[in-house]
């Protein structure tokens, strides 16, 4: 069975505004918002990365996903007006920790040419979906 990341429902949703809180939609069968923007701060829900069937989940599937999840929260920052240069905190979730070089070799150039956010990162047994990797992110507006 192919499992659709949760992330790709991110993608459809629109952005609804109120003078101190803007939430994006959310469909009814997700229970969070993909994003919610309190004064100068959008804080991002985590995006999954799931890795391409048939591809190994240690090589370059595990980099496919790290980029899936990477590129859910390029949209959301854009679909904000942002872009990874107002990213300041990201907390990643490996199942694996092993996979640990490979993703930060993936992670560090969506950042090219701007300052790295924080970060934390921890293994995680049992992510959602199953998937391998799940990370989240807090960005400012400037």
């Amino acid at each position: 069975m192919k499992k659709t990341p949760i992330a790709a429902a991110a993608l459809l949703l629109g952005l609804a505004a109120t003078p101190a809180l803007a939430q994006q939609a959310m469909p009814a069968k997700l229970p969070f918002s993909p994003s919610v923007r309190v004064g100068d701060t959008l804080y991002m829900s985590g995006q999954i990365g799931q890795v391409p069937q048939g591809m190994d989940p240690h090589k370059e599937g595990f980099d496919a996903a790290v980029r899936a999840s990477m590129d859910s929260i390029g949209k959301i920052l854009k679909d904000n007006g942002l872009d990874f240069g107002n990213v300041v905190k990201c907390t990643v979730m490996l199942d694996d920790m092993t996979d640990w070089p490979r993703f930060n070799a993936v992670y560090v150039p969506y950042f090219d040419g701007k300052r790295l956010p924080a970060r934390s990162a921890f293994g995680a047994d049992g992510l959602a979906m199953g998937a391998p990797l799940e990370v989240e992110c807090i960005a400012a507006f400037k």
